[in-house]
């Protein structure tokens, strides 16, 4: 379900690389979730593991989680 969830947001994803030659990467909608690594393929996996942990913090908190291409989460539950 998680799984599920982060592939869709990673998606949405949009990454810029940065004057210093290192890559930054966010997903619009899920706020605070950003990563910066010192190439595309370290800031992605960067990514993937804030978008694990912010899903993880809104369901043990019980806030909303934005739906995503028709996926959201609630309640610890996969709903469309």
């Amino acid at each position: 379900m998680i799984i599920e969830y982060i592939e869709r947001a990673l998606k949405k994803a949009e990454y810029k690389k940065l004057e210093d030659g290192t890559w930054f990467g966010e997903i619009p909608g899920l706020n605070g979730v950003w990563a910066n690594g010192k190439s595309l393929e370290v800031c992605r996996d960067e990514l993937i593991e804030v978008t694990e942990e912010w899903l993880l913090l809104k369901i043990r908190d019980n806030e909303s989680i934005p739906i995503i291409d028709g996926m959201g989460i609630r309640f610890g539950k996969l709903v469309s």
